[in-house]
């Protein structure tokens, strides 16, 4: 899996770049966002996702890590393609989505080209979740906490937890004190399981 490619940009417009690496042209589709801060630059190292299908080979690049951070959980979504996440985050910023998803707005997400009622429903209920909320702050967790809630969730429901319950346990954890290890969120999960 290719993270990032470095090179000279040899064109630039509001949906691709070619980024020129090791005397290899590469198409990259990007969004608008993205778009924006690499105008005017001639060399840049830009973030990649890479989608490989049968009938065809995609990269999509970034800007910055937090742009690539919820495409990727855009497109986890069931419905949600590459392409639809990436106009999504060419309508929006990548923090006014994940404020979108965390306050269930389904308003601001249906107001995207392409979105319906119905899938801007499925992102906030799949994604709510892994982006959690801070108690009383309203902000978005770091995806790295994410990560730490995801693999207790994992280790206790192979435990035989249920999912529902653990998830409430883990959220209410993960809002008082973000910091925690896994062992640390598991140890404390299991008290109040």
């Amino acid at each position: 899996m290719i993270d990032y490619i470095k090179g000279t940009i040899t064109q630039v417009n509001p949906t691709s770049i070619i980024l020129e690496a090791g005397g290899i042209g590469y198409f990259i589709n990007i969004s608008v966002t993205s778009f924006s801060k690499l105008e005017g630059k001639s060399e840049y190292k830009i973030l990649v996702h890479e989608i490989i299908r049968e009938d065809s080979h995609q990269l999509f690049g970034f800007a910055d890590s937090e742009e690539r951070d919820v495409f990727r959980l855009l497109i986890s979504v069931t419905g949600v393609g590459a392409n639809t996440a990436r106009m999504m985050l060419s309508s929006l910023s990548p923090s006014e989505i994940e404020k979108a998803i965390a306050g269930s707005d389904v308003n601001i997400l249906k107001s995207i080209k392409g979105i319906g009622l119905k899938t801007a429903q499925r992102i906030i209920v799949d994604l709510k979740d892994k982006l959690g909320k801070q108690a009383g702050g309203g902000e978005i967790f770091a995806f790295a906490d994410n990560i730490s809630r995801e693999e207790a969730l994992s280790a206790l429901v192979m435990l035989g937890f249920a999912k529902n319950a653990v998830t409430k346990v883990l959220d209410k954890i993960v809002r008082e004190e973000k910091d925690l290890t896994v062992e640390d969120l598991i140890k404390r999960a299991l008290k109040n399981l």
